[in-house]
């Protein structure tokens, strides 16, 4: 079933994890989907196979600059922006007091002033559409103190994320533009396995106890599957909405 046939799509943060699984997921439902990452050439070569109509694209989710020209390559290509994915983001683990200003301000930028310019740049041609959705990657650590592993700054940027969603919710209902926020859990991305974690049982031996549906911890086709359903016209009446998946660790 083509979901998103006739939508063209902007997924960040796209060579890998909940990124990559959404960009494979939203061609399959038929969307024209521009994957944006830093890592270019990763992304080429990840996204390669992928059957549907995908191009790539470098992005630098804290430059204005990039954030102009990725839009303008896909409306060149594709005529119209519908749906915008800001999954692209980073935590570094430092505490408040263990925090540096230079940090503080990286991860602000990387996880906050992203969003804030991806928004930005995108919503007046979704206001040319006439429609659009917006779905923002948050975190437990927005909504739950012991969620963050420690980083202060991650915590912050994404509590940050939260506020400006509901605002843009708000403010943009009226364009038929809606926005949404992702809340992942405790989910199996490519980070995870370069530190040797393998299989979502593993990554879950850490979460049992905290997270309680087995086998307590996600893969990232489950978020991909989250943004399928608040980009496609089954959430039209949604906005404002923070979808929380986490195997039930925020319900605890």
């Amino acid at each position: 079933m083509a979901r998103l046939e006739n939508k063209v799509a902007i997924i960040t943060g796209a060579a890998s994890g909940m990124g990559l699984a959404a960009v494979k997921l939203f061609a399959k439902e038929g969307a024209k989907v521009v994957a944006t990452d830093i890592a270019v050439e990763q992304l080429k070569e990840v996204t390669a196979f992928i059957e549907g109509e995908v191009i790539c694209a470098e992005l630098d989710v804290t430059s204005e600059e990039h954030w102009e020209q990725v839009i303008v390559k896909a409306k060149e290509a594709f005529g119209k922006v519908d749906v915008l994915v800001n999954n692209a983001g980073v935590s570094f683990h430092k505490t408040l007091l263990e925090e540096t200003l230079n940090g503080w301000n990286r991860t602000i930028n990387l996880n906050l002033t992203s969003v804030f310019l991806g928004m930005q740049k995108v919503i007046p041609y979704m206001q040319e559409n006439g429609s659009g959705s917006i779905i923002n990657c948050v975190s437990l650590a927005a909504i739950i103190g012991s969620a963050d592993n420690g980083a202060a700054a991650y915590a912050a940027a994404k509590g940050g994320v939260r506020a400006l969603s509901k605002h843009a919710a708000i403010n943009f209902a009226k364009d038929n533009i809606r926005v949404n926020s992702i809340y992942p859990g405790a989910i199996l991305t490519g980070a995870a396995e370069r530190h040797g974690v393998t299989s979502r049982e593993v990554l879950g031996k850490a979460f049992e106890g905290t997270i309680p549906l087995p086998p307590f911890a996600g893969e990232a086709l489950d978020i991909a599957n989250g943004y399928l359903y608040l980009a496609s016209d089954e959430s039209k009446f949604v906005t404002g909405e923070e979808l929380i998946i986490d195997g039930g660790w925020s319900s605890k």
